[in-house]
């Protein structure tokens, strides 16, 4: 093995960000905006100056690095990493302080998307670029992990999968069989092209959409990493109109699922049609915009006797099917034609309904949130199993012996997880209300944390208050809330475990 491939993974992911410091120094300079590219360049010297003396000083250390140990310092770069990222966005901003510094950049790892700035256009456009690329690299980081790290140790969604396919995720395969170290490089290698490919296509169709390409590339990353980091108070206006929505829609579709980062999958499409995930986002994704735009309908029908109009009405349906998806996979940000059918039926923002769906979250192994689709997925094998056996208790379930798996174990295991994520938002809920926040406020501050989904907040509440006015107490508990729903409450309790600690 050759002596950098034995290095911590916490001096490759310091590299990595004095790269994304570099690449917003020469976005700052190519616009000659020379106050904001000097700190950033600054800090990329910095950076790699300290990557090099710890990479010079580990070099040839052999230690033995296990999936648990890659594990611990995933959640090290969560809570500690943040901190350095914040020095070049602190010195652009000099408003901002150490805690807020770190909440932004916390929420742009974590790809949450939460802000404090709310007015967009008064910020430099490249801080905006910054923190989407934080957030960009934030969902590779997550995909990597995923793959490397939670597969091995069947957390993060791969407890459930693991009982679909009757075994550990990727067993036998020469990534799994892999020295941990090893086995992340290998999976960068699969994962990092597709990503870059999705992202760049992304950004050649909003490109003819209309959008211009530095709105364009930075509502690309924010896509592809669910984040919905952006330059502007909305994605209306981004600009591209109807288009832009159509074709972010089909990229957060993608990027709800592991579909196109599973080598497996793309060889085999008939795989893609049996995926339970992106059988059940589409029964989400059809239903309740549906139930949604006959609620609507039934409104307008109240208030002015329907005479909105055809096209009004195809407005709200896709107001509808674009907020739904957008807050099933995390992305928290509504349609440009909600607000239109909102007002053609007068009906207010059903915020409990978008809550719970950012509680839903998307795939396993994807840059969503949430509880993940599969957990809900085999809850809902269970429970409909249980009231067919109330009326024939006798019945044999059958479906053969993967149903019967997620109807048992898998249902016992997502139960499990689903307890303890009710039991972190209890704890988050008691912490904010505690620090003087409504509890209504609070839940939505809670979820939209817990689940990132930063933006969706704002959404959830006709005027609710803005990041930028919560204390640094709030800021700090919500940026907790953020690490624990990046990372998932098994994984943490996994860290508790006594055989960690062993091995």
């Amino acid at each position: 093995m050759m002596p950098w491939r034995r290095l911590p993974l916490f001096v490759y992911f310091l590299g990595a960000s004095g790269i994304l410091m570099l690449a917003s120094s020469l976005f700052a300079y190519l616009r000659d905006n020379h106050d904001v590219a000097r700190p950033f360049f600054y800090s990329f010297v910095m950076t790699m100056l300290m990557a090099t003396l710890f990479a010079l000083a580990l070099m040839n250390r052999r230690p033995r690095i296990t999936a648990r140990s890659h594990l611990l310092t995933l959640m090290g770069t969560y809570i500690l990493l943040p901190v350095w990222l914040s020095v070049p966005l602190i010195a652009v901003v000099p408003t901002l302080t150490p805690v807020v510094g770190y909440f932004e950049m916390v929420s742009a790892l974590t790809t949450t998307g939460a802000t404090v700035f709310d007015l967009p256009e008064k910020i430099s456009l490249t801080v905006h670029f910054y923190r989407a690329l934080v957030a960009w690299s934030g969902g590779f980081l997550i995909l990597l992990a995923a793959m490397g790290i939670m597969a091995p140790m069947n957390i993060g969604g791969f407890e459930i999968r693991s009982v679909v396919l009757g075994t550990r995720h990727g067993s036998g395969t020469p990534i799994a069989a892999a020295e941990a170290s090893s086995r992340l490089i290998r999976c960068a290698e699969v994962i990092l092209p597709v990503y870059i490919s999705l992202t760049a296509a992304l950004v050649a169709l909003l490109l003819l959409t209309g959008q211009p390409l530095v709105t364009a590339v930075i509502t690309a990353m924010a896509t592809v990493s669910t984040s919905g980091i952006l330059p502007t108070t909305s994605l209306s206006a981004a600009g591209g109109g109807l288009l832009s929505e159509v074709v972010v829609a089909v990229f957060l579709i993608l990027s709800a699922t592991a579909m196109v980062y599973d080598p497996q999958r793309r060889r085999d499409m008939r795989l893609i049609g049996k995926d339970p995930e992106l059988r059940l986002l589409v029964v989400i994704c059809v239903g309740l915009p549906g139930a949604l735009f006959l609620r609507h309908w039934i409104g307008a029908l109240e208030l002015d006797g329907g005479q909105g109009g055809f096209t009004l009405a195809l407005h709200a349906l896709w107001g509808a099917f674009f907020t739904v998806l957008s807050f099933v996979t995390t992305f928290g940000l509504e349609s440009a034609y909600w607000d239109d059918a909102q007002g053609w039926s007068g009906l207010p923002t059903p915020g409990l309904l978008l809550m719970g769906l950012a509680m839903l979250g998307g795939g396993v192994a994807t840059t969503t949130g949430g509880v993940k689709l599969l957990r809900i997925y085999a809850l809902y094998k269970h429970g409909t199993r249980e009231l067919r056996r109330l009326s024939l208790p006798h019945s044999v379930g059958g479906s053969g012996q993967t149903a019967r798996r997620i109807r048992t174990q898998g249902a016992f295991i997502a139960w499990i997880f689903l307890m303890l994520f009710l039991m972190a938002l209890s704890v988050i809920l008691l912490v904010l209300t505690g620090l003087g926040l409504p509890f209504e406020e609070a839940l939505r501050a809670g979820i939209a944390a817990l689940t990132n989904t930063g933006p969706g907040y704002l959404v959830l509440h006709e005027t609710p208050r803005r990041y930028a006015d919560f204390g640094p107490a709030v800021h700090m508990t919500l940026t907790a809330a953020m690490v624990i729903g990046r990372l998932e409450t098994l994984a943490l309790v996994a860290l508790f475990n006594p055989n960690f600690w062993r091995k």
